[in-house]
């Protein structure tokens, strides 16, 4: 678990880069260390949905959009791609960022705790099945926050 932690300091809104970077960080403390480049961003996916459902507002401010593969955070997807499908390193500096608060915390070790079990194929195949996803891939479009937060209510019932 993670326990290098700053404490938030104002109204910074966290990235999509900053969350991706605590899913990394998460990895490193479970049995087999290593998380991929697609299955970070279907973690990333569920992190804005979740946060979206229960807060009403976005965890971050950058849009998904609906690729081949799934959701996609389109940043982390290009900070992350020269690593293919092999594990993505955590940097020996990592501390968890200022710009999440407790609860964000909560939630996000609780997306891993859930999604992080599954293997990047799988979650593949589960964002595959979903809303926003499905109503957007044939035109890899953004994918409205609204919707996620429409979807994402569904989860919580």
């Amino acid at each position: 678990m993670i326990t290098n932690v700053i404490q938030p300091k104002g109204e910074i809104m966290a990235t999509a880069l900053d969350v991706a970077q605590f899913f990394i960080a998460c990895a490193e403390t479970t049995e087999d260390g290593e998380i991929s480049n697609l299955k970070l961003q279907k973690l990333v996916y569920y992190a804005q949905g979740f946060h979206l459902a229960i807060y009403g507002q976005p965890l971050f401010e950058e849009d998904l959009e609906a690729w081949t593969h799934g959701p996609v955070a389109p940043s982390v997807y290009h900070h992350y791609k020269r690593y293919g499908s092999s594990p993505i390193p955590v940097p020996d500096d990592y501390v968890v960022d200022r710009k999440f608060s407790e609860e964000q915390l909560d939630l996000l070790r609780e997306i891993y705790d859930v999604f992080g079990q599954f293997s990047a194929g799988k979650l593949r195949n589960m964002t595959h099945s979903e809303p926003p996803w499905l109503e957007n891939e044939k035109y890899a479009s953004r994918i409205p926050k609204d919707m996620l937060l429409e979807y994402f209510k569904t989860r919580l019932k």
